[in-house]
């Protein structure tokens, strides 16, 4: 009984001290790529924007906490956020198991599928892994894209970027036969000038063991309560229409998914 009573007392001491230790937000460093449009991109005049940094702006305002950004590489991106560079993640990074060994989410801020590009004229006519068997795939190194890729397409000859660009100018000069992305980001390039060499092949079916659950901000661990205000502050932006106000900006559907 005097064990019993003495852990009772130590876990309500431990509880005052986390409470006591409780960190007040009064301003977040978002970390994003700032290379990944329409999701986050940096425009002419060096001005930061995207979905992703209207939405992360969003937040914060509904949070009463003023915004900073930072932008950092995407293959740096989580270490930077473990080394205290910035506070959270908001890069349409998809929240997948292996990341969360190395830091926690939100929930969901958006879902969207893969999806293949390749230039126009391609005698490739479907994404099966048969039509694609000796053909050069480009993709994203450290995305979810470049693992399924990898494994769904294993007699095709997958060439890993550092960013976007590199596999997009590829894909233009027939360096690659196709490419694989999130189909936001493909159609949004297509539909370009820069994309106007290439069309939409198709949409692929996510995969949860790769492409997770969907699109979450990203914290480090110990900053759980920040994941919790960050997903109610998502909640509320869907509810009072903010979300849709941004969403309708760049996509013609609700891309939040199911």
């Amino acid at each position: 009984m005097r064990f019993m009573r003495f852990a009772a007392i130590a876990a309500v001491a431990l509880s005052a001290i986390g409470g006591a230790e409780a960190k007040e937000w009064t301003k977040i460093r978002m970390g994003t790529e700032g290379a990944y449009p329409p999701f986050n991109y940096t425009t002419a005049d060096g001005t930061l924007t995207g979905f992703d940094v209207e939405i992360g702006n969003a937040l914060c305002e509904e949070m009463q906490v003023e915004c900073e950004w930072v932008t950092q590489d995407w293959d740096g991106i989580i270490p930077g956020l473990i080394a205290g560079k910035y506070d959270t993640i908001i890069a349409s990074m998809s929240i997948t198991p292996e990341r969360e060994e190395k830091i926690s989410f939100s929930e969901k801020y958006y879902n969207t599928p893969p999806g293949m590009a390749v230039q126009k004229g391609s005698d490739l006519k479907s994404t099966s892994p048969a039509d694609l068997a000796d053909k050069k795939i480009g993709a994203q190194s450290s995305t979810t894209h470049s693992i399924y890729s990898e494994q769904f397409y294993p007699d095709s000859n997958v060439s890993l970027y550092p960013t976007s660009e590199e596999y997009k100018l590829d894909l233009e000069n027939g360096r690659v036969d196709a490419v694989v992305d999130d189909v936001m980001v493909l159609t949004e390039w297509v539909k370009s000038d820069e994309g106007a060499c290439c069309e939409i092949l198709g949409t692929m079916k996510s995969v949860e063991e790769i492409h997770g659950a969907g699109a979450g901000i990203g914290v480090r661990k110990g900053d759980e309560e920040l994941a919790e205000k960050l997903t109610a502050a998502i909640a509320a932006i869907r509810a009072n229409g903010k979300y849709k106000e941004i969403n309708d900006k760049y996509f013609t559907f609700d891309v939040y998914g199911e």
